[in-house]
Parts: C-alpha cells; structure tokens; sequence
C-alpha cells in the first residue's frame, strides 16, 4: 500500500478506503477475482439454460441455485481480500508505515474493510443479468435480487469483519488465509446437512444459527417457495447479529495490530 495522504483526522478512515479502493481495482486484483467469478456463473447459467425439461418450479430453483452461488461466492471474495488486509502488509514489511502513520488503527481496519466490500458490490451486479435470465419467465426477478441483495450484504459485513479479525491476529498471511478459509468450510458444512437432518426442532436451530444456512434458506424461502421478503424475515437474524459482532470485533482487536500479530502484548 502506498503513503496515505490525510485531510482532517476525523476522516481518515475515508483517505484509506479510497487508497485501498485504488489499489484494489487499479492493481488488478479485483478484476481477477470477478473474472473467475463471471466465469463460474457463465457456467452454472449455461448448465441451468440447456435443459429444456425446466418447468414453472424448475425455473425458480435454477434461479435460486444461482443467487446462492452469486451470494456465497461474492461474500468468499470479501473474506480473501480481507484474510489479506494486515497479515498481507505485516508480511511484505509495509505495514510499519501504515502504523507510524497519522491514522488511528481502527480507522486503518475499518478503511481496508470498506474497500473489500466494494468487491461484493461489484459481484452482486455481475450476477444480476444472470439471476434476471433465468428468472425472468417466472416473475421472481425483482423479489430474487433484493432478498439476494439483503443477505449478501449481511453474509459480506459478516466476512469481511472475520477475515479482518483472522489478518489483525495472524503472524503471517498464511496463517490469516488458512484459518479464515476454515472458518468458512465450518460456516458451509451445515448448508450440505440431508434434508432429515434438517428436520424437528434441533436441526431447524441449528440452521437458524448458522449464518449462511440461514441466509440461503432465508433466499430458498423466498424465491422457490414464493414467500414474501417479511414472511420468514426471522431467518436473517442469525445473519444481523454475526455481521454485527464480527463488525466490532474487527474493529476492537484494531487496536492491537502489531508488526509481529497474534494480538495483544
């Protein structure tokens, strides 16, 4: 990263996004994401397409698999470019000018943060024509994108805020990218539990606590089963409340950002 350049100290935050922001797009890196992600939704869009069995339901279903992978996928995105925030500067040695600069530490996080989430952004908009293609036929598009939209914000606040904790700590990029990769099959394992599993009040709590089971189920509800966007709005509280608390825990171990990691000394 390079030098930040400081207006009035209170919106420091701001002139790191922006340098983030920069960095971000203008180095290549985003583009590169977003390309293999374009590539992945060109592919399941095509699989989905060439079936000529689809009927009213089937249709509905395509367009559901494909903004969950839109979600889920643009969110894993956010938690790489996070994973990278600090333990990616600590280990090519720039981070010692970021911290020797005028910036408070939690302005520093929370900038970095910021300009991650402008990669789900940049995803959800690329998967839009994708969901509108195969929705269209069947009147979900509008309802699909802005209950696809909703929790993808949260499922993205919710990663960005954990791969931002996992960098603060982490010695080494490595250690940051491995755990917080993790942490992420961890999130995904209940999301693949067979339907019986699911079933009597254990396996619906322990979806409902699951951020990401409860948020493409939450997207299940609404765009295969034609429920409103408020009829099951209960599901996203497990995904408010982790975007919540991984938000200020982020933004907490700020503070004890060190050269070396692994948290306060």
């Amino acid at each position: 990263m390079t030098a930040i350049a400081l207006s009035p100290p209170r919106r420091a935050w701001l002139s790191v996004a922006r340098q983030e922001l920069r960095d971000l797009w203008l180095g290549g890196r985003a583009l590169g994401l977003l390309l293999a992600f374009s590539l992945l939704l060109s592919a399941m869009t095509y699989l989905t397409a060439t079936n000529s069995l689809l009927n009213f339901l089937e249709q509905r279903e395509s367009a559901n698999l494909t903004l969950q992978i839109g979600v889920a996928v643009g969110a894993l995105l956010v938690l790489l470019t996070t994973a990278d925030a600090i333990s990616g500067e600590r280990e090519r040695g720039t981070l010692e000018s970021l911290l020797l600069a005028p910036v408070h530490r939690v302005d520093l996080v929370a900038g970095k943060g910021i300009s991650a989430l402008s990669i789900w952004l940049a995803a959800f908009a690329i998967a839009t024509p994708y969901v509108w293609f195969l929705g269209r036929g069947v009147g979900i598009v509008g309802v699909a994108l802005a209950a696809g939209f909703a929790v993808g914000t949260l499922l993205a606040l919710f990663l960005a805020g954990l791969g931002l904790l996992v960098s603060s700590l982490s010695r080494s990029n490595r250690v940051s990218l491995s755990a917080s990769l993790f942490l992420l099959l961890a999130l995904f394992a209940p999301t693949q539990l067979p339907a019986g599993a699911q079933q009597g009040w254990a396996g619906d709590l322990f979806i409902r606590i699951d951020p990401f089971s409860a948020g493409l189920h939450y997207l299940g509800k609404v765009v295969v089963d034609g429920h409103s966007t408020g009829q099951d709005i209960s599901w996203l509280a497990s995904p408010i409340i982790a975007a919540i608390a991984a938000v200020l825990l982020a933004l907490s171990a700020a503070r004890f950002v060190t050269l070396r990691g692994g948290g306060p000394s």
